[in-house]
């Protein structure tokens, strides 16, 4: 290089305060900090989506069974070996405790301690749904039917599930219940989109059961909505009130169809009645069937929402709707998903229980006007088949599918008495029928 190039290099050095000595200036230095900065900021993008993975989605949505109008979806559970395993999980939003089955509480390895009636042991810790984990801390215990090895496999009998979901799990999340579609879903507060009707509802803080403002005969009352329960319910004040008032409205004496609702001892003599109008929430409701409901039960009840209520809306009047829960706002959507007339007591007129064998019990014989509804059935037979078909061990749900029909329809019922099979014809009748109005403008029953 020529003494004038090296002049004017010097004279570039001394001017930017350098000496001679010193390296040439890297040009590139400004962009090796922009690369290295995306770096980072790509590193770290990287690192928050795995942490997000890591936890699971913010919302999930799976396939449910209505199945005697109650929810009943897949569930995941981790096992003490680290593997997981499906069972299946009743969405009961009207009920705090938690319930597990004997089997489950067994392969959980639970520390599992029993009473006369019942057992308990500390809840798991979590389940998951569709990917997404539900912590399960809330419920201080988990209540264990006692049953014999044959039948533990069960939450309750005529149920096909092995865990709850209660309410006071429920209340942290949003919750939407797709009846028409049979879909569940579930999410973070303010992750699920809600359509419909709404209403501002009261919500127990501490358990998470719902009551809703309700009229009958426009006066207000408080009504709990339960999708866990597959009838809706009245005190029995209330229902003695408007039957006296309403001697036309359908009525009935034994718990038949959807109000078959675990075949205790008394549901053969429940009263059950269609009310010609509720307004609940923002829905107009008609022709709810209601189950009076005893002063004891209904005092417990009350106590355990703890608030004013006066009976509560089972999902059988809802199975049009798409139910959503907004607990953080206190808030219930009612969205239409069709309109439908679900015959749910167009049957055959028997009152049932589930027993522990996988058999069903007849407790009863419901009567139209006065009548039996079946000839040759007595109480205490067992129903093994209807047309054929083996009842045992189906669910409620699938018996009364079978049971059901248009009225008139015959079924066949092959009927076990002291230890002898029989066979039974009967027709499916309508029981709390809506009938156009007769001549002098009452309906008819």
């Amino acid at each position: 290089m020529n003494g004038k190039y090296m002049g004017v290099t010097c004279s570039l050095r001394i001017a930017r305060g350098t000496n001679a000595s010193s390296p040439p200036q890297d040009y590139n230095f400004p962009m090796r900090i922009l690369v290295l900065g995306w770096m980072v900021l790509f590193l770290h993008i990287l690192l928050y989506a795995q942490a997000a993975a890591s936890a699971g989605p913010k919302t999930v949505t799976v396939s449910a069974a209505i199945d005697h109008n109650r929810v009943i979806i897949p569930v995941q559970v981790r096992l003490p070996d680290g593997s997981t395993q499906n069972v299946r999980a009743w969405v009961d939003n009207g009920n705090p405790a938690l319930y597990l089955s004997r089997r489950l509480a067994t392969v959980l390895g639970l520390n599992v301690t029993c009473g006369q009636q019942e057992c308990s042991a500390p809840p798991p810790a979590e389940i998951a749904i569709g990917g997404m984990t539900i912590s399960l801390s809330d419920a201080k215990v988990a209540k264990i039917p006692l049953r014999p090895v044959n039948a533990a496999s069960v939450l309750a009998l005529g149920m096909n599930a092995e865990i709850n979901i209660p309410s006071i799990t429920l209340r942290h999340y949003d919750v939407l219940v797709d009846f028409p579609e049979h879909k569940f879903s579930i999410g973070q507060p303010g992750t699920l989109h809600f359509l419909g009707s709404s209403s501002k509802v009261q919500i127990n803080a501490e358990n998470g059961l719902i009551q809703v403002p309700s009229e009958i005969e426009r006066k207000k009352y408080s009504l709990a909505l339960d999708l866990g329960a597959c009838i809706s319910f009245l005190s029995d004040e209330l229902f003695t009130k408007l039957a006296t008032a309403h001697p036309d409205w359908p009525h009935m004496t034994g718990a038949v169809g959807s109000a078959n609702m675990w075949g205790a001892d008394d549901e053969a003599k429940w009263q059950v009645m269609r009310v010609d109008r509720v307004q609940y929430g923002p829905l107009f409701l008609t022709n709810v069937p209601f189950v009076s409901l005893a002063k004891p039960v209904m005092d417990f009840f009350e106590k355990r929402a703890g608030m004013t209520t006066t009976g509560l809306i089972g999902s059988e009047v809802l199975l049009n709707y798409r139910v959503g829960l907004d607990y953080a706002r206190s808030m219930v959507y009612f969205d239409i998903g069709r309109m439908y007339n679900f015959p749910d007591f167009d049957v055959v007129g028997l009152v049932l229980r589930p027993e522990e064998d996988g058999r069903y019990k007849i407790l009863a014989v419901a009567d139209v006007d006065g009548k039996l509804s079946v000839d040759g059935v007595q109480a205490g037979d067992h129903l093994e088949s209807v047309d054929d078909i083996p009842v045992h061990g189906a669910t409620m749900g699938q018996v009364w599918s079978m049971l059901g029909g248009t009225p008139g329809q015959e079924r066949r019922l092959t009927i076990e008495r002291g230890r002898k099979s029989l066979t039974v014809v009967a027709k499916v009748q309508q029981f709390l029928g809506v009938a156009a109005d007769d001549k002098e403008g009452k309906k008819k029953r």
